[in-house]
């Protein structure tokens, strides 16, 4: 390879890196700001040795690329402002909520995730639709109703997925990812002494006794039913949320134009729309 044309490509990456740089600074320092936390965080982890809690810092910084690798691999360009909240996801979950606890701290953390999780895969799934039917080779094209259906069960399916993740993690390695609820009333028919699928009611748990010593936990233990029903109707509100807006935006798009920060698109040859103000 001549040094003429050595020159030249080393030229190009530049200017593409400077592209790169203009189109993308935003979410270019978001990543380089939450990196380094995590980077911070993980050398703290280290010191303490707590190489649990240093096994979540390496995860959050794989998972931090993976928004760069998709766009790099597979010709998805990802807008600014939803790759911003990727990160602030991320951080949020793993650094602030497993590592420092805010799960247990902050009332409503749990929750407040999982609602914008239902929100941002929506996007994603009315992103997959509007890339099939954006596509100069089809020759059908799909209704917003169809569109903004097809986003709600991608999102529900991804919160649904999750819940059996968190079951399996506490069920085979015996961690608490479904937390516990106490409540003080059982509803049951496993008491029933007649065997005739009688409910029998259990009402005003103050107490409950294991291995006949009184753990003062003030009611029963809910061990995880309650936190997953409650995590998946908060991923349903955020889906069915993003799918309301993401119906009219299929129909006019031109109207709902701040969507655009929240949908991915694709920059392939073969999809023949690209919409505007995502950068």
């Amino acid at each position: 390879m001549s040094a003429a044309v050595r020159k030249l490509r080393k030229r190009e990456k530049k200017m593409s890196l400077r592209e790169a740089w203009r189109e993308h600074k935003s979410s270019l320092v978001a990543y380089i700001v939450f990196r380094s936390l995590v980077i911070v965080a993980l050398v703290l982890q280290v010191l303490l040795r707590n190489f649990e809690n240093v096994f979540m810092c390496a995860m959050a910084l794989v998972l931090l690329t993976v928004p760069m690798f998709i766009e790099k691999k597979i010709s998805i360009e990802i807008p600014n402002a939803l790759e911003i909240i990727i990160y602030c996801f991320i951080f949020a979950s793993v650094i602030l909520g497993e590592i420092n606890s805010f799960y247990q701290r902050v009332p409503g953390w749990d929750t407040m995730l999982h609602t914008l999780n239902g929100f941002l895969c929506a996007g994603v799934g009315l992103s997959l639709v509007n890339l099939l039917n954006n596509r100069d080779n089809l020759q059908f094209k799909l209704s917003p109703f169809y569109v903004a259906l097809a986003a709600f069960c991608f999102s529900m399916t991804i919160g649904v997925l999750w819940e059996f993740y968190e079951f399996g993690m506490d069920h085979f390695l015996h961690t608490d990812m479904q937390k516990d609820t106490i409540i003080n009333a059982v509803y049951t028919v496993a008491l029933d002494s007649t065997k005739s699928n009688k409910v029998v009611a259990l009402k005003n748990i103050k107490d409950v006794a294991i291995n006949g010593k009184d753990l003062g936990l003030g009611g029963y233990l809910d061990i995880g039913l309650i936190d997953t029903m409650k995590d998946m109707f908060v991923n349903f509100i955020g889906a069915v949320t993003f799918s309301i807006f993401g119906y009219f935006y299929a129909k006019h798009e031109e109207k709902y134009k701040f969507l655009n920060g929240f949908i991915p698109y694709s920059t392939s040859k073969d999809v023949k729309h690209v919409p505007d103000g995502v950068k």
